[in-house]
């Protein structure tokens, strides 16, 4: 693994629309919740942190997609995101979710974490 890179988890650990995987990062100088989902083959992360306030999105550990498993949804207020983009489709938010720079690769999702700290 490269420098400025970390591993997340296997995987194997994310399924399409399924539970995701929660981590720490550094942003912006702080230490933030994190996490990864898989949608539509494709591994996306995000700061585990709604829009509307800086709350955590889970509702139980994992548990970020509506029960359609088509969109990521914000357990305190009911915000709506695009799980491909972080976009907020509906709700009390503001802006997105902040996106992550994630890669999958032999088997693995890896964080690469930018040299400022977000």
């Amino acid at each position: 693994m490269a420098a400025g890179e970390r591993l997340i988890c296997d995987s194997s650990a994310l399924i399409n629309s399924g539970d995701g995987v929660c981590f720490d990062t550094m942003h912006r100088g702080r230490r933030e919740p994190a996490f990864a989902i898989r949608y539509e083959g494709r591994v996306y992360a995000y700061l585990n942190r709604c829009a509307h306030m800086p709350i955590e999105l889970d509702w139980r550990q994992g548990k970020f997609f509506d029960g359609e498993g088509l969109l990521l949804i914000c357990s305190s207020h009911g915000a709506i995101y695009a799980p491909d983009t972080g976009e907020c489709l509906g709700g009390p938010c503001l802006g997105g979710l902040v996106a992550l720079d994630v890669e999958e690769r032999e088997g693995t999702v890896v964080l690469k974490e930018s040299g400022n700290g977000g």
